[in-house]
């Protein structure tokens, strides 16, 4: 079978999946009263309804719009409250401020709730935001029924602002349809039905059929029932019926009472009720929002056009939820009656007799619940929960008040009973999505940060200590750093412990603490109290104290080595050995520059200018911050080659790529230069090229060494050759040439020797 549309037409941007309330920008303005009580006062809201009118074979219908002011929340209702659409409902909306459509949008097509007294049907409602807009279109899906509900209309609502603005009147002209023989169906103007059973007390729900006038040219208003005593107080004292509030194993959180987000107590002026055993059995949480795009600002609006649907346009007795969580954490009271007593709700359709239900402002399909909403949901269900002595990760037995499916397909029958976790999302209990993946993934984690203890508590690390392998070391004084997966508004306190003993105190939202301890081993641990009373032991950490600073066993040296010579830069190499009765850090050499080595270096190759003295500084470092120091000094002296005694022959060349601009160069066997000095080491200083030959060098009269200058490439002032020794003592080198065969050439800038 095809499907079947009605169409209409006005011109928003819509969206609700289960207890889905889409929201595309919201409208008033922030609401005073973030804590229990206080607040801007009554604001009231304004509802407007335009009936979508059908084609004569309830194929479609057309409604463009003609004049249209701004409005924020928008819903399809339906004359039967005990229907349901099972086919699709889909909107799309202009904003008021672009004039851009949105995309369509799906609502789903039952509240999925049930309330006593409800005077129509509808869809969850869909937060849009200022628009002047809106278009929508039912299908019916073909398979279960053809038929769509009687009476359909779009409802808009504009929840007020807190400066007294509201939306003015609009008007609406029903277009002809393609086909002039067909009429448009009669409009419902929702105001004279009566109330029709409670079906999650398990009575069958019902409604009189009501003569309606044809739809007028323009939308409506619905009408607010009238009230003959002052709108009780949403904190206010329970009357002598009611149930009075049981103490909580768990805090109760921060709560925005009803005036703070500005409830217009008048357009519900039933008093509450209350569930039937006066005991909370589990709690069911909700999402209600098919966009996350509202500033935590403009939640009190949010909530106030969802009371306003629920009330004004479903007919309810008041907001469906016991609790509305925004996503920066803040919790509003939903229905009145006493946020401590055990308030009967409309939000989980037979079940609503037995259970609390929080809603998380927001559509969590496919986006996760910031964490400040999670641990405000947590909390609200901890305390409820602890009213009645239910764990939130127990499970609940609880009786069905009507024939109904859950999301997985589970059915069952009224007055069946079903045993569900104390804290459960809504599809587990009716067919919906609600309250989305993202979120239904997440009561796991929900139920754990509500019943507790800290989950995820570790050290990190810690402050004033260092750490080799899994000890650490420190002198005396430390900072713990820790960290817990468990949202710290769960927390009531930290203790740090040393050796099983408390040694310091912190507040639940601290991540670190200060001890000192005395010297020797110790065991660190962090113990964190969950507001339900548990607690949790971190792993402990070993944390060492030591004060015996590190030795250089071997004391810094200098040595001349290889490489190029500049007056400015000889090649030096500086050594040492520095050990710790503990655990060597690092050596770090502070002067003339600044360098850091690892525990186990023990020499680096370094630069020093000719013929200054310097002074290298070096500090040993344990790992508990101990430091020893130590210190070595030299001065680089360059002897040229005409400081030197020769003999043969020895031709001088003259260049700025030599030391001094000048060099000796011989090709004579046997010809030599002797210099004396005094000093504790000693560098000879070429020049270098492919035909260079070799030469024998000589130290206190013995041969030392035979050194073959040949180089591939050319190089110039190249300390070829050293020699050290362990105290500064006279010394005398002398080089002789071999004369190498082929290549005999011998060319020398000198020595370099230190002082």
């Amino acid at each position: 079978m095809k499907p079947r549309y009605i169409w209409a037409t006005a011109t928003t941007s819509v969206v609700a999946l289960c207890g889905a309330l889409a929201l595309h920008g919201v409208s008033g303005g922030p609401v005073n009263g973030a804590g229990d009580g206080g607040g801007p006062g009554p604001v009231k809201a304004h509802a407007r309804t335009v009936a979508l009118a059908s084609s004569g074979d309830g194929r479609r219908a057309v409604l463009k719009k003609q004049d249209l002011d701004p409005f924020s929340m928008l819903g399809i209702t339906w004359t039967d409250p005990s229907a349901r659409v099972t086919g699709t409902i889909e909107a799309r909306t202009r904003a008021t401020e672009t004039g851009r459509w949105s995309d369509w949008l799906r609502l789903d097509g039952d509240s999925g709730q049930g309330e006593s007294g409800a005077r129509r049907g509808g869809s969850e409602p869909a937060w849009v935001g200022p628009s002047d807009g809106v278009e929508v279109r039912v299908t019916t899906d073909g398979k279960v029924s053809d038929a769509l509900p009687a009476g359909l209309r779009l409802d808009m609502v504009d929840p007020g602002r807190t400066d007294g603005t509201a939306m003015e009147p609009a008007a609406f002209r029903a277009d002809p349809l393609d086909d002039p023989t067909e009429s448009p169906a009669p409009a419902d103007t929702g105001t004279s039905e009566p109330p029709s059973a409670d079906p999650s007390a398990g009575d069958d729900a019902t409604e009189d059929p009501v003569d309606t006038p044809p739809p007028s040219a323009s939308p409506t208003e619905t009408p607010v029932p009238p009230t003959t005593s002052s709108a009780p107080s949403a904190s206010a004292s329970p009357s002598a019926t009611a149930p009075t509030a049981p103490p909580s194993t768990a805090p109760r959180p921060e709560i925005v009472a009803r005036a703070g987000w500005g409830a217009d107590e008048s357009v519900s002026p039933e008093a509450p009720d209350y569930l039937p055993d006066g005991k909370v059995k589990a709690v069911v949480v909700h999402h209600t929002a098919e966009s996350n795009d509202y500033t935590c600002a403009q939640a009190p609006a949010v909530v106030r056009g969802i009371y306003a649907y629920h009330v004004r346009q479903l007919g309810w007795k008041d907001l469906g939820y016991n609790f509305l969580v925004d996503k920066c954490g803040t919790v509003y009271e939903g229905r009145k009656g006493g946020v401590d007593r055990p308030v009967m709700g409309a939000h989980a359709y037979g079940f609503n007799a037995e259970t609390a239900g929080i809603s998380i402002l927001g559509t969590y399909t496919d986006v996760t619940p910031s964490q400040a909403a999670l641990a405000s949901v947590a909390r609200i269900a901890a305390w409820k929960l602890g009213q009645y002595g239910v764990s939130p990760t127990g499970t609940a037995t609880l009786t069905a008040g009507a024939d109904s499916r859950n999301y997985a397909g589970k059915t069952w029958k009224k007055g069946a009973r079903l045993s569900l976790p104390a804290l459960h999302g809504h599809r587990d209990n009716y067919n919906t999505q609600c309250p989305g993946n993202q979120l239904y993934a997440q009561l796991p984690t929900l139920r754990a940060w509500a019943a507790g203890p800290v989950a995820g508590l570790a050290i990190k690390s810690v402050t004033g200590a260092g750490l080799s392998g899994t000890t650490y070391y420190t002198k005396a004084g430390i900072t713990v750093n820790w960290s817990a997966t468990t949202p710290s508004s769960l927390i009531t306190k930290y203790e740090l412990l040393v050796d099983g003993s408390t040694s310091a105190t912190a507040a639940g939202s601290a991540g670190s603490a200060k001890a000192t301890l005395t010297p020797g081993s110790h065991q660190v641990q962090v113990r964190a109290l969950h507001q339900s009373g548990r607690t949790v032991t971190s792993a402990a950490a070993t944390v060492v104290v030591e004060t015996t600073a590190p030795t250089f066993t071997t004391k810094p040296a200098l040595a001349l080595s290889t490489g190029t010579v500049n007056t400015a830069a000889v090649p030096v190499k500086l050594s040492w050995k520095a050990a710790d009765n503990a655990v060597l850090k690092e050596v770090r050499l502070t002067a003339p520059t600044a360098v850091t080595y690892g525990p186990t270096v023990t020499s680096a190759p370094l630069t020093a200018r000719s013929g200054t003295a310097t002074t290298w500084s070096m500090s040993a470092y344990d790992q508990a911050g101990n430091v020893g120091s130590a210190t070595v000094s030299g001065t680089p002296v360059v002897l040229q080659e005409t400081a030197a005694a020769k003999t043969g022959t020895w031709t001088t060349k003259s260049s700025t790529s030599y030391l001094g601009g000048a060099s000796y160069s011989s090709t004579s066997k046997n010809a030599s230069l002797t210099w004396t000095f005094t000093g504790r080491s000693v560098a000879w200083v070429v020049s270098r090229a492919a035909t260079s030959g070799q030469a024998e060098v000589y130290v206190d009269g013995a041969k030392a060494a035979t050194v073959d200058l040949k180089s591939s490439t050319t190089k110039y002032r190249d300390a070829i050759w050293t020699k050290t020794w362990s105290t500064s003592a006279q010394h005398v080198v002398k080089i002789v040439v071999v004369g190498t065969a082929g290549r005999p050439t011998v060319t020398t800038d000198g020595i370099v020797h230190l002082k």
